[in-house]
Protein backbone atom coordinates (compact mmCIF):
# COMPACT_ATOMS: atom_id res chain seq x y z
CA UNK A 1 0.00 0.00 0.00
CA UNK A 2 1.49 3.44 -1.21
CA UNK A 3 0.76 6.10 1.39
CA UNK A 4 -1.76 7.93 -0.52
CA UNK A 5 -3.63 5.11 -0.39
CA UNK A 6 -3.32 4.65 3.20
CA UNK A 7 -4.45 8.08 3.77
CA UNK A 8 -7.48 7.63 1.96
CA UNK A 9 -8.32 4.50 3.82
CA UNK A 10 -7.79 6.69 6.93
CA UNK A 11 -10.10 9.59 6.10
CA UNK A 12 -12.84 6.90 4.44
CA UNK A 13 -13.10 5.35 7.70
CA UNK A 14 -14.80 9.06 9.04
CA UNK A 15 -17.29 8.65 6.61
CA UNK A 16 -20.02 7.98 9.04
CA UNK A 17 -18.95 9.85 11.54
CA UNK A 18 -21.52 12.65 12.70
CA UNK A 19 -19.06 14.00 15.58
CA UNK A 20 -15.43 14.34 16.62
CA UNK A 21 -14.86 13.36 19.81
CA UNK A 22 -11.60 12.53 21.33
CA UNK A 23 -12.45 8.95 20.64
CA UNK A 24 -13.10 9.28 16.99
CA UNK A 25 -9.68 11.45 16.26
CA UNK A 26 -7.62 8.68 18.57
CA UNK A 27 -9.00 5.86 16.15
CA UNK A 28 -8.19 8.06 13.25
CA UNK A 29 -4.44 9.16 14.32
CA UNK A 30 -4.09 5.36 14.68
CA UNK A 31 -4.71 4.68 10.91
CA UNK A 32 -3.50 7.66 10.12
CA UNK A 33 0.22 6.40 12.07
CA UNK A 34 -0.19 3.39 10.21
CA UNK A 35 -0.35 4.38 6.70
CA UNK A 36 2.72 7.50 7.39
CA UNK A 37 4.76 4.94 9.21
CA UNK A 38 4.33 1.58 6.20
CA UNK A 39 5.51 5.18 4.13
CA UNK A 40 8.76 4.92 5.94
CA UNK A 41 7.84 8.64 7.79
CA UNK A 42 10.03 8.86 10.27
CA UNK A 43 8.45 7.80 13.77
CA UNK A 44 8.88 11.01 15.01
CA UNK A 45 7.22 13.14 12.55
CA UNK A 46 4.41 11.15 12.82
CA UNK A 47 4.02 11.56 16.33
CA UNK A 48 3.89 14.88 15.94
CA UNK A 49 2.06 15.17 12.65
CA UNK A 50 -0.78 13.06 14.74
CA UNK A 51 -0.74 15.07 17.90
CA UNK A 52 -1.37 18.16 16.15
CA UNK A 53 -4.36 16.92 14.47
CA UNK A 54 -5.82 15.51 17.73
CA UNK A 55 -4.96 18.96 19.38
CA UNK A 56 -6.45 20.97 16.91
CA UNK A 57 -9.31 18.72 16.31
CA UNK A 58 -10.62 18.75 20.06
CA UNK A 59 -9.93 22.61 20.57
CA UNK A 60 -11.75 23.87 17.79
CA UNK A 61 -15.50 23.66 16.94
CA UNK A 62 -16.65 21.47 14.06
CA UNK A 63 -17.92 24.77 11.75
CA UNK A 64 -21.28 24.35 10.61
CA UNK A 65 -22.27 22.74 7.04
CA UNK A 66 -18.88 20.35 6.80
CA UNK A 67 -18.82 16.93 7.70
CA UNK A 68 -16.38 15.54 10.04
CA UNK A 69 -14.51 14.01 6.71
CA UNK A 70 -14.25 17.11 5.02
CA UNK A 71 -13.08 18.95 8.35
CA UNK A 72 -10.38 16.70 9.30
CA UNK A 73 -9.28 16.06 5.34
CA UNK A 74 -8.15 19.68 5.34
CA UNK A 75 -6.75 19.37 8.81
CA UNK A 76 -4.81 16.49 7.45
CA UNK A 77 -3.52 18.44 4.41
CA UNK A 78 -2.72 21.45 6.14
CA UNK A 79 -0.55 19.53 8.56
CA UNK A 80 0.85 17.13 5.76
CA UNK A 81 1.98 20.05 3.54
CA UNK A 82 3.77 21.58 6.55
CA UNK A 83 5.76 18.16 6.73
CA UNK A 84 6.68 18.21 3.53
CA UNK A 85 8.69 21.65 2.84
CA UNK A 86 8.22 24.50 0.74
CA UNK A 87 7.62 25.05 -3.15
CA UNK A 88 10.29 25.61 -5.50
CA UNK A 89 10.37 28.13 -8.14
CA UNK A 90 13.91 27.60 -10.13
CA UNK A 91 15.28 31.32 -11.57
CA UNK A 92 14.92 30.21 -15.82
CA UNK A 93 18.20 31.49 -17.30
CA UNK A 94 22.11 31.04 -17.65
CA UNK A 95 23.48 28.60 -15.41
CA UNK A 96 25.52 25.70 -14.51
CA UNK A 97 24.37 22.62 -12.56
CA UNK A 98 26.07 20.07 -10.88
CA UNK A 99 24.25 16.77 -10.06
CA UNK A 100 25.69 14.76 -7.52
CA UNK A 101 23.98 11.07 -6.03
CA UNK A 102 24.36 7.37 -4.75
CA UNK A 103 24.23 4.29 -7.52
CA UNK A 104 21.17 3.62 -8.76
CA UNK A 105 19.53 7.08 -7.88
CA UNK A 106 18.76 7.63 -11.24
CA UNK A 107 20.93 10.56 -11.94
CA UNK A 108 21.95 10.22 -15.49
CA UNK A 109 18.33 10.00 -16.71
CA UNK A 110 17.73 12.80 -14.31
CA UNK A 111 20.51 15.10 -16.37
CA UNK A 112 18.52 14.59 -19.77
CA UNK A 113 14.83 15.38 -17.48
CA UNK A 114 16.29 18.57 -16.54
CA UNK A 115 18.17 19.49 -19.69
CA UNK A 116 14.66 19.02 -21.26
CA UNK A 117 12.69 21.20 -18.16
CA UNK A 118 15.24 23.82 -19.84
CA UNK A 119 14.94 23.73 -23.18
CA UNK A 120 10.80 23.65 -23.45
CA UNK A 121 11.30 27.19 -21.58
CA UNK A 122 13.39 28.69 -24.14
CA UNK A 123 17.17 27.70 -23.08
CA UNK A 124 19.53 25.91 -25.15
CA UNK A 125 21.42 23.11 -22.99
CA UNK A 126 24.32 21.03 -23.05
CA UNK A 127 25.18 18.01 -21.47
CA UNK A 128 28.82 17.13 -19.75
CA UNK A 129 29.13 13.19 -18.72
CA UNK A 130 32.10 13.54 -15.53
CA UNK A 131 30.79 9.97 -14.31
CA UNK A 132 33.93 8.17 -14.79
CA UNK A 133 33.09 5.06 -12.61
CA UNK A 134 30.55 3.57 -14.35
CA UNK A 135 31.29 2.23 -17.96
CA UNK A 136 28.08 2.52 -19.62
CA UNK A 137 27.57 6.47 -17.89
CA UNK A 138 28.70 7.23 -21.16
CA UNK A 139 26.71 6.25 -23.80
CA UNK A 140 23.71 6.33 -21.66
CA UNK A 141 24.06 10.46 -21.09
CA UNK A 142 24.94 10.74 -25.14
CA UNK A 143 21.89 8.84 -26.32
CA UNK A 144 19.67 10.82 -23.95
CA UNK A 145 20.87 13.78 -25.37
CA UNK A 146 20.25 12.76 -28.83
CA UNK A 147 16.32 11.88 -28.06
CA UNK A 148 16.30 15.88 -26.77
CA UNK A 149 18.47 17.68 -29.26
CA UNK A 150 20.51 18.60 -26.41
CA UNK A 151 24.76 19.08 -26.77
CA UNK A 152 26.09 16.69 -25.15
CA UNK A 153 30.72 16.13 -24.49
CA UNK A 154 32.27 13.43 -23.10
CA UNK A 155 35.49 11.75 -23.26
CA UNK A 156 35.27 7.90 -23.08
CA UNK A 157 38.06 6.25 -21.01
CA UNK A 158 38.98 9.65 -19.50
CA UNK A 159 39.38 8.98 -15.81
CA UNK A 160 40.27 12.67 -14.92
CA UNK A 161 36.45 14.23 -14.01
CA UNK A 162 38.38 18.12 -13.50
CA UNK A 163 39.81 17.83 -17.29
CA UNK A 164 36.35 16.62 -18.79
CA UNK A 165 35.07 19.52 -17.10
CA UNK A 166 37.46 21.78 -18.59
CA UNK A 167 37.45 20.82 -21.76
CA UNK A 168 33.73 20.24 -22.07
CA UNK A 169 32.96 23.73 -20.58
CA UNK A 170 35.28 25.19 -24.03
CA UNK A 171 33.12 23.28 -26.00
CA UNK A 172 29.71 24.12 -24.81
CA UNK A 173 30.46 27.69 -23.67
CA UNK A 174 27.86 28.78 -26.01
CA UNK A 175 25.07 26.72 -23.99
CA UNK A 176 22.89 28.67 -21.81
CA UNK A 177 22.44 26.06 -19.11
CA UNK A 178 25.47 23.58 -18.73
CA UNK A 179 24.34 20.53 -16.67
CA UNK A 180 27.09 17.95 -15.49
CA UNK A 181 26.67 14.52 -14.55
CA UNK A 182 28.90 13.25 -11.75
CA UNK A 183 29.95 9.71 -10.53
CA UNK A 184 28.48 7.77 -8.27
CA UNK A 185 29.22 5.25 -5.29
CA UNK A 186 27.54 2.49 -2.94
CA UNK A 187 28.28 5.11 -0.40
CA UNK A 188 29.21 8.99 0.31
CA UNK A 189 33.58 7.66 1.22
CA UNK A 190 36.36 10.07 1.07
CA UNK A 191 37.12 8.89 -2.75
CA UNK A 192 34.24 10.55 -3.77
CA UNK A 193 33.83 13.38 -1.56
CA UNK A 194 37.39 14.44 -2.56
CA UNK A 195 36.28 13.91 -6.40
CA UNK A 196 33.11 16.30 -6.34
CA UNK A 197 35.43 19.01 -4.67
CA UNK A 198 37.56 18.46 -7.63
CA UNK A 199 34.80 18.96 -10.17
CA UNK A 200 32.94 21.76 -7.92
CA UNK A 201 35.81 24.11 -8.42
CA UNK A 202 36.71 23.32 -11.91
CA UNK A 203 33.28 23.56 -12.77
CA UNK A 204 31.90 26.97 -10.61
CA UNK A 205 28.43 25.73 -10.36
CA UNK A 206 25.36 27.89 -9.21
CA UNK A 207 23.14 24.85 -8.27
CA UNK A 208 24.35 21.79 -6.41
CA UNK A 209 21.22 19.20 -6.73
CA UNK A 210 21.76 16.12 -5.03
CA UNK A 211 19.42 12.98 -6.71
CA UNK A 212 17.69 10.22 -4.54
CA UNK A 213 16.03 7.36 -4.88
CA UNK A 214 12.01 7.79 -3.33
CA UNK A 215 12.95 4.30 -2.43
CA UNK A 216 15.12 5.27 0.18
CA UNK A 217 12.35 6.72 2.45
CA UNK A 218 14.02 8.30 5.69
CA UNK A 219 17.28 7.48 5.10
CA UNK A 220 17.44 9.82 1.69
CA UNK A 221 17.23 12.88 5.28
CA UNK A 222 20.77 11.15 5.72
CA UNK A 223 21.90 11.62 2.59
CA UNK A 224 20.79 14.80 2.04
CA UNK A 225 22.79 15.91 5.19
CA UNK A 226 25.78 14.35 4.23
CA UNK A 227 25.94 15.79 0.96
CA UNK A 228 25.37 19.05 2.51
CA UNK A 229 28.29 18.75 5.05
CA UNK A 230 30.55 17.38 2.11
CA UNK A 231 29.49 20.38 -0.86
CA UNK A 232 26.66 22.33 0.36
CA UNK A 233 24.15 21.18 -1.78
CA UNK A 234 21.94 23.50 -3.03
CA UNK A 235 18.64 21.16 -3.44
CA UNK A 236 17.35 17.69 -3.70
CA UNK A 237 15.95 16.38 -6.54
CA UNK A 238 13.72 13.22 -5.38
CA UNK A 239 13.04 10.29 -8.73
CA UNK A 240 11.46 7.16 -8.91
CA UNK A 241 7.92 8.89 -7.42
CA UNK A 242 5.72 6.84 -9.45
CA UNK A 243 6.85 3.63 -8.12
CA UNK A 244 7.59 3.52 -4.72
CA UNK A 245 5.51 3.64 -1.40
CA UNK A 246 8.71 5.14 0.60
CA UNK A 247 8.16 8.57 -1.46
CA UNK A 248 6.34 10.33 1.61
CA UNK A 249 9.60 8.98 3.99
CA UNK A 250 11.69 10.20 1.24
CA UNK A 251 10.22 13.69 1.12
CA UNK A 252 9.20 14.54 5.09
CA UNK A 253 13.14 13.55 5.70
CA UNK A 254 14.41 15.75 3.51
CA UNK A 255 12.12 18.52 4.49
CA UNK A 256 12.92 17.92 7.93
CA UNK A 257 16.43 17.92 7.27
CA UNK A 258 16.27 21.24 5.79
CA UNK A 259 17.02 20.54 2.57
CA UNK A 260 14.99 22.36 -0.02
CA UNK A 261 13.31 19.96 -2.49
CA UNK A 262 13.60 20.98 -5.71
CA UNK A 263 11.90 18.58 -8.34
CA UNK A 264 10.54 14.83 -8.39
CA UNK A 265 10.41 12.20 -10.86
CA UNK A 266 7.51 10.93 -11.50
CA UNK A 267 8.09 8.36 -14.40
CA UNK A 268 10.33 7.13 -17.08
CA UNK A 269 9.68 9.48 -19.62
CA UNK A 270 11.88 12.45 -20.11
CA UNK A 271 9.31 15.27 -19.47
CA UNK A 272 7.99 13.06 -16.27
CA UNK A 273 9.98 15.79 -13.94
CA UNK A 274 7.83 18.08 -11.94
CA UNK A 275 8.69 21.11 -10.21
CA UNK A 276 8.11 20.04 -6.44
CA UNK A 277 4.82 21.59 -4.85
CA UNK A 278 4.05 20.23 -1.61
CA UNK A 279 0.26 21.75 -2.03
CA UNK A 280 -0.13 19.67 -5.23
CA UNK A 281 1.51 16.55 -4.05
CA UNK A 282 -0.43 16.46 -0.57
CA UNK A 283 -3.71 17.18 -2.81
CA UNK A 284 -3.10 13.76 -4.89
CA UNK A 285 -2.43 11.80 -1.88
CA UNK A 286 -5.75 12.92 -0.38
CA UNK A 287 -7.47 12.07 -4.09
CA UNK A 288 -8.06 16.25 -4.97
CA UNK A 289 -8.02 17.32 -8.46
CA UNK A 290 -4.89 19.02 -9.76
CA UNK A 291 -6.47 20.07 -12.88
CA UNK A 292 -3.66 22.83 -13.64
CA UNK A 293 -1.00 20.35 -13.70
CA UNK A 294 -3.64 17.74 -16.18
CA UNK A 295 -4.07 20.41 -18.41
CA UNK A 296 0.38 21.07 -18.91
CA UNK A 297 0.52 17.46 -19.56
CA UNK A 298 -1.62 17.49 -21.85
CA UNK A 299 -0.86 20.33 -23.74
CA UNK A 300 2.90 19.22 -23.24
CA UNK A 301 1.90 15.37 -24.40
CA UNK A 302 0.21 16.84 -27.77
CA UNK A 303 3.39 18.94 -28.70
CA UNK A 304 5.78 16.24 -28.30
CA UNK A 305 3.52 13.46 -30.35
CA UNK A 306 3.95 16.72 -32.72
CA UNK A 307 0.24 16.63 -33.06
CA UNK A 308 -2.26 19.66 -34.35
CA UNK A 309 -4.44 20.62 -31.34
CA UNK A 310 -7.37 21.53 -33.49
CA UNK A 311 -7.33 17.49 -34.32
CA UNK A 312 -7.31 16.58 -30.82
CA UNK A 313 -10.68 19.08 -30.23
CA UNK A 314 -11.99 17.66 -33.48
CA UNK A 315 -15.56 18.39 -34.33
CA UNK A 316 -16.03 15.03 -35.43
CA UNK A 317 -14.95 11.44 -33.63
CA UNK A 318 -13.18 9.19 -36.10
CA UNK A 319 -10.50 6.70 -36.43
CA UNK A 320 -8.05 9.07 -37.53
CA UNK A 321 -9.02 11.57 -34.79
CA UNK A 322 -8.60 8.91 -32.18
CA UNK A 323 -5.64 7.66 -33.40
CA UNK A 324 -4.30 11.24 -33.40
CA UNK A 325 -5.10 11.26 -29.54
CA UNK A 326 -3.95 8.12 -28.41
CA UNK A 327 -0.39 9.26 -29.68
CA UNK A 328 -0.74 11.99 -27.49
CA UNK A 329 -1.85 10.05 -24.89
CA UNK A 330 1.10 7.78 -24.98
CA UNK A 331 3.28 10.78 -24.43
CA UNK A 332 1.54 11.40 -21.34
CA UNK A 333 2.76 8.88 -18.83
CA UNK A 334 1.32 6.10 -16.96
CA UNK A 335 -2.58 6.32 -16.54
CA UNK A 336 -2.23 5.79 -12.73
CA UNK A 337 -0.39 9.39 -13.05
CA UNK A 338 -3.26 11.20 -15.15
CA UNK A 339 -6.30 9.69 -13.18
CA UNK A 340 -4.22 10.92 -9.95
CA UNK A 341 -4.34 14.34 -11.24
CA UNK A 342 -8.54 14.22 -12.17
CA UNK A 343 -8.78 13.23 -8.06
CA UNK A 344 -9.50 9.45 -9.57
CA UNK A 345 -7.64 7.07 -7.27
CA UNK A 346 -7.50 3.82 -5.83
CA UNK A 347 -8.21 1.43 -8.81
CA UNK A 348 -7.15 -2.11 -9.22
CA UNK A 349 -3.63 -2.15 -10.74
CA UNK A 350 -4.85 -4.78 -12.74
CA UNK A 351 -7.68 -2.36 -14.53
CA UNK A 352 -5.23 -0.05 -15.24
CA UNK A 353 -2.87 -2.14 -16.65
CA UNK A 354 -5.68 -3.84 -18.78
CA UNK A 355 -6.83 -0.78 -19.76
CA UNK A 356 -3.19 0.39 -20.48
CA UNK A 357 -2.66 -2.49 -22.93
CA UNK A 358 -6.26 -2.07 -24.44
CA UNK A 359 -5.09 1.78 -25.68
CA UNK A 360 -1.81 0.48 -26.74
CA UNK A 361 -3.43 -2.12 -29.20
CA UNK A 362 -6.18 0.15 -30.27
CA UNK A 363 -3.11 2.11 -31.82
CA UNK A 364 -1.65 -0.68 -33.60
CA UNK A 365 -4.76 -1.72 -35.01
CA UNK A 366 -5.67 1.86 -36.35
CA UNK A 367 -2.25 2.19 -37.94
CA UNK A 368 -2.95 -1.33 -39.59
CA UNK A 369 -5.96 0.92 -41.70
CA UNK A 370 -5.69 2.57 -44.73
CA UNK A 371 -6.16 6.61 -44.82
CA UNK A 372 -9.99 6.24 -46.17
CA UNK A 373 -10.84 3.47 -43.11
CA UNK A 374 -9.56 6.24 -40.49
CA UNK A 375 -11.62 8.71 -41.79
CA UNK A 376 -15.08 6.41 -42.30
CA UNK A 377 -15.38 3.75 -39.88
CA UNK A 378 -18.29 2.40 -41.73
CA UNK A 379 -15.90 0.82 -44.70
CA UNK A 380 -14.10 -1.07 -41.35
CA UNK A 381 -17.81 -3.33 -41.28
CA UNK A 382 -16.52 -5.19 -44.14
CA UNK A 383 -15.12 -8.27 -43.28
CA UNK A 384 -12.66 -8.71 -45.46
CA UNK A 385 -11.00 -5.39 -44.15
CA UNK A 386 -10.97 -6.62 -40.78
CA UNK A 387 -9.55 -9.85 -41.78
CA UNK A 388 -6.86 -7.30 -43.09
CA UNK A 389 -6.70 -4.96 -40.28
CA UNK A 390 -6.22 -7.89 -37.98
CA UNK A 391 -3.22 -9.56 -40.28
CA UNK A 392 -1.72 -6.44 -40.04
CA UNK A 393 -1.53 -5.24 -36.36
CA UNK A 394 -0.72 -9.09 -35.07
CA UNK A 395 -4.68 -9.12 -33.25
CA UNK A 396 -7.52 -11.26 -33.72
CA UNK A 397 -10.83 -10.42 -35.80
CA UNK A 398 -11.96 -10.43 -32.68
CA UNK A 399 -10.22 -7.94 -31.50
CA UNK A 400 -11.06 -5.36 -34.15
CA UNK A 401 -14.83 -6.37 -34.06
CA UNK A 402 -14.47 -5.47 -30.15
CA UNK A 403 -12.77 -2.22 -30.58
CA UNK A 404 -15.15 -1.02 -33.44
CA UNK A 405 -17.56 -1.92 -31.06
CA UNK A 406 -16.24 0.31 -28.09
CA UNK A 407 -15.62 2.86 -30.71
CA UNK A 408 -18.90 3.62 -31.72
CA UNK A 409 -20.53 3.39 -28.03
CA UNK A 410 -16.88 5.97 -27.43
CA UNK A 411 -18.43 8.56 -30.11
CA UNK A 412 -22.26 8.18 -29.09
CA UNK A 413 -20.68 9.80 -25.51
CA UNK A 414 -18.19 11.83 -27.63
CA UNK A 415 -21.11 13.54 -29.77
CA UNK A 416 -23.46 13.73 -26.33
CA UNK A 417 -20.40 15.61 -24.87
CA UNK A 418 -20.00 17.76 -27.39
CA UNK A 419 -23.72 18.70 -28.21
CA UNK A 420 -23.75 19.47 -24.06
CA UNK A 421 -23.84 23.03 -23.51
CA UNK A 422 -23.57 23.49 -19.83
CA UNK A 423 -19.95 21.16 -20.50
CA UNK A 424 -18.86 23.51 -23.36
CA UNK A 425 -19.05 26.90 -20.82
CA UNK A 426 -17.68 25.44 -18.22
CA UNK A 427 -14.92 23.71 -20.10
CA UNK A 428 -14.45 27.30 -21.84
CA UNK A 429 -14.25 29.30 -18.27
CA UNK A 430 -11.91 26.77 -17.37
CA UNK A 431 -9.61 27.60 -20.21
CA UNK A 432 -9.63 30.98 -20.15
CA UNK A 433 -8.89 31.11 -16.93
CA UNK A 434 -5.43 28.75 -17.47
Amino acid sequence: MDLGEGLRKAIAKLSGATIIDSKSIREFNKELQKALISSDVEIGLVASLTKGIEEAALKEKLPSGISPKDYITNMVYEELVKLMGRNFEPKIGPKRILLLGMYGSGKTTTSAKLAKFYQDRGLSVGLICCDVARPAAYEQLETLAKQINASFFGMKGEKDAARIVRDGLSELKDRKVIICDSSGRSSLDAELVNEIKKISKEFSPDEKLLVINADTGQVAGRQAAAFDDAVKITGVIVTKMDGSGRGGGALSAVAAANVNITFIGTGEKLNSLELYNPEKFVGRLLGMPDLESLLKHVNDAIKEAQVNPDEINAEELSFDTFYTQLKAMSKMGPMKNMLGMLGVSDLPKEALEQGEAKLRKYKVMIGSMTTAERRNERLVREPSRISRIAKGSGTSEKDVRNMISEFNRMKKFYEMFKNDRNVKKNLSRFMQQK
